[in-house]
């Protein structure tokens, strides 16, 4: 097995934990790259089985960003705070990686997005996972935004920004905005707007096949583009984003005990029982 050892060496206790975990690693994997700080372009470097990505989501979506065009299957080791993705504790690495190397193990896959940024300076598209935000900038005033899908005018309304998320950002910043989770292996998007000034607009989901544009109103000045939360780019309202289905797809290794369900109980307690306060 070839594998690609990537992180976020910024994280406190990341170079430890992989100095600790590399000669297993190297015991049982042909180790192709260890790379904790996006230093290397992987296009130049033999393809691997597998991703082992330290750290928190974060360097997960950096590894995702990282790979590009050839996405390797990542298994998540948490030294972040949540770990939604990265839901392997260190201290448990490698009993999990015996999954992996019996086999033992599921890959799911998930949608990823291109998003096409028209703006004045340059044109440019940007490989992503989570979501593009079109945000408000300083000074931080309400901004017209007009949502067309698949060229047909779907939306226009005042707002702090818009989301548009695919379902593994669904738990991020779209949760936070109110919008609602979507099950990870679904090929969709949500649309969801960031206090809107309005009692009618409601995130809604759009098929994954469809293409999202989102541009300004004549009234707003610039706005903010992020994807998956780094600044990409500036748009004004002679410009616009294009949100799209990318041709690769994100991989996930689920071993056995660490399915999407018992993570949305742990991380998220979603679906647990309230914790009532005992009675007297």
């Amino acid at each position: 097995m070839k594998v690609y050892v990537l992180g976020n060496a910024d994280r406190p206790g990341v170079a430890e934990a992989v100095q600790l975990c590399l000669p297993l690693l190297q015991k049982k994997v042909d180790v192709l790259l260890v790379d904790l700080r996006q230093e290397r372009d992987l296009a130049g470097i033999p393809a691997a089985d597998l991703a082992l990505v330290f750290g928190g989501d974060g360097a997960i979506l950096r590894a995702a960003r990282q790979m590009g065009y050839r996405q390797a299957p990542i298994l998540g080791v948490n030294l972040g705070r949540l770990g939604f993705l990265a839901d392997i504790a260190v201290q448990v690495f490698e009993e999990c990686f015996a999954h992996v190397l019996n086999r033992d193990f599921n890959v799911t896959r998930h949608l990823m997005f291109e998003c096409d940024i028209d703006a004045a300076d340059q044109k440019q598209t940007v490989l992503g996972l989570n979501e593009v935000v079109v945000h408000a900038m300083p000074p931080l005033r309400m901004i017209d935004l007009e949502v067309e899908v698949d060229g047909v005018a779907a939306a226009r309304f005042g707002a702090d920004g818009l989301i548009v998320s695919t379902p593994v950002g669904s738990t991020a910043h779209n949760l936070s905005a109110g919008g609602p989770i979507l099950a990870q292996e679904l090929s969709a998007f949500v649309i969801t707007p960031i206090c809107p000034h309005t009692l009618t607009y409601r995130p809604i989901v759009e098929s994954a096949d469809k293409k999202i544009t989102v541009r300004l109103g004549p009234s707003a000045e610039q706005a903010l583009v992020a994807v998956d939360g780094q600044a990409a780019g500036r748009i004004t309202p002679r410009q616009c984003v294009v949100v799209r289905k990318a041709p690769v797809m994100f991989q996930l290794v689920k071993v056995p005990g660490h399915g999407y369900y018992q993570t949305l109980r742990d991380k998220l307690s979603w679906g647990t029982t309230p914790r009532y306060r005992s009675e007297p």
